[in-house]
């Protein structure tokens, strides 16, 4: 089980990435489930999949929930080009502390859902991106 706790293997950290997206997916449109917590475990997604391309660079990150900074940290230091649609997941940021707690936020409705799959785009570059590098780095799937 090493495989799953190894905060220096971004394989570790993709695992994480994916155990959280498939808590987003596998919740939606079930009964006692607040939206809001899916858009957290979305957010943590991008997050965990973000981190594993730093580690893959061997790059230090802060302790942050900020997906822009994970961008800016790959853009400037790996010099990795993010595409558009993975930068637009950083509008999931503000799911990673304030939707967990009742009155920080306005309630999620089912019309503020959409910005989650943008996980999937972000989730599938990390993918691409570590494909063919010695060790491969699987892409995590939303919607095929």
């Amino acid at each position: 089980m090493k495989r799953r706790t190894d905060p220096t293997d971004p394989l570790a950290w993709l695992a994480r990435a994916k155990s959280n997206l498939r808590i987003a997916e596998l919740g939606s449109g079930q009964p006692g489930i607040f939206l809001e917590d899916l858009c957290f475990d979305a957010q943590q997604a991008a997050e965990k999949a973000l981190k594993a391309m730093c580690v893959h660079h061997n790059l230090d990150f802060p302790k942050t929930h900020s997906l822009v900074i994970l961008i800016d940290i790959l853009e400037s230091a790996a010099s990795l080009q993010i595409p558009p649609e993975v930068r637009a997941a950083d509008s999931l940021t503000s799911y990673a502390v304030q939707a967990r707690y009742p009155g920080w936020g306005e309630d999620v409705t089912q019309e503020g859902v959409p910005t989650c799959p943008r996980i999937g785009s972000t989730s599938r570059f990390v993918g691409r991106k570590h494909s063919g590098r010695g060790r491969t780095m699987t892409a995590l799937r939303t919607d095929g």
